[in-house]
């Protein structure tokens, strides 16, 4: 998770949403990374995880994924939580949950769904203040610019 935490400063340090994630195998050797782009690349479908798997994808020269593990930093949405159901991940674990759009449980339950044909194993809140942290940071900081910003209008 520490290592998906440090993904998710090099999102803030662009100005996005400081979302990483991580993609290892069972030995814990890192197959992949990935952080948000969806402002920088124009691109909805860019969140952390979308990118990490993209890349596991092509890095293992295949679309589908059993017995690794994701970590990311906020719990995955619907979008994200779909992709990983395909891409059949075993194992996510989150860090802070998304009390608005959250997949694993928090708003809706996509994972664990008994009608799809693979379910996911979820474990959340992994160093969830440290990654609530750097999400509420981002949040204050990019208000605190647009305020500045109405002002010397």
């Amino acid at each position: 998770m520490r290592l998906a935490m440090d993904m998710a400063k090099e999102a803030y340090s662009i100005g996005e949403v400081p979302v990483g994630c991580v993609i290892a195998d069972a030995d814990g050797n890192v197959i992949s990374t990935g952080y948000n782009r969806s402002i920088t690349d124009n691109d909805p479908s860019a969140h952390a995880e979308m990118v990490a798997i993209r890349n596991a994808g092509s890095l293992l020269k295949n679309y589908r994924m059993p017995g690794l593990s994701l970590y990311v930093t906020l719990e995955p949405c619907c979008m994200c939580s779909g992709a990983i159901i395909h891409a059949r991940i075993a194992r996510v674990y989150y860090g802070a949950s998304d009390l608005k759009t959250g997949a694993c449980g928090s708003v809706f339950n996509v994972m664990s769904d008994p009608r799809h044909n693979h379910s996911v194993e979820c474990i959340g809140g992994i160093l969830a203040d440290e990654c609530s942290k750097m999400l509420s940071d981002f949040f204050k900081e990019r208000r605190q610019q647009k305020k500045a910003e109405a002002t010397k209008l």
